[in-house]
């Protein structure tokens, strides 16, 4: 199965934080899915580490790679039909970064591993 990690999910996954639920983490270390994280994540990582919001072990350019490379995850990239989509969604959510990710899990139609209930009134599958 391919699932698609929601930003906070691969923040508390590859830094083993306990708010990462134990159904997550067992979606996320089966080896038989394909994980994914959308460069909208990667994207607000960035700039939450450039803003001193977020700290990270190593700095982002070493740290991301290594982490993606280390735990297989695969980025997903945006395409101009995730951007028609998320001109098209109902607001919901405001935030822009999930907004895309919303919009990537309806169009790729893979579920989100994220806590995020809102994601729900979208349809899309959502674990967590």
């Amino acid at each position: 199965m391919n699932i698609l990690l929601d930003t906070h999910a691969f923040l508390w996954f590859i830094t083993d934080n306990p708010m990462l639920s134990s159904s997550a983490r067992i979606l996320i270390e089966n080896i038989n899915n394909d994980r994914f994280i959308s460069l909208a994540s990667i994207w607000e990582i960035a700039i939450k580490t450039s803003l001193n919001k977020l700290e990270i072990a190593k700095p982002f350019s070493e740290f991301i790679p290594n982490q993606l490379k280390q735990n297989y995850i695969n980025l997903l990239p945006i395409n101009i039909s995730h951007l028609i989509k998320v001109a098209e969604l109902p607001f919901h959510h405001r935030d822009p970064f999930d907004r895309l990710m919303i919009s990537q899990s309806l169009i790729e139609r893979i579920p989100i591993i994220s806590k995020d209930t809102v994601f729900d009134d979208y349809g899309i599958k959502r674990f967590w």
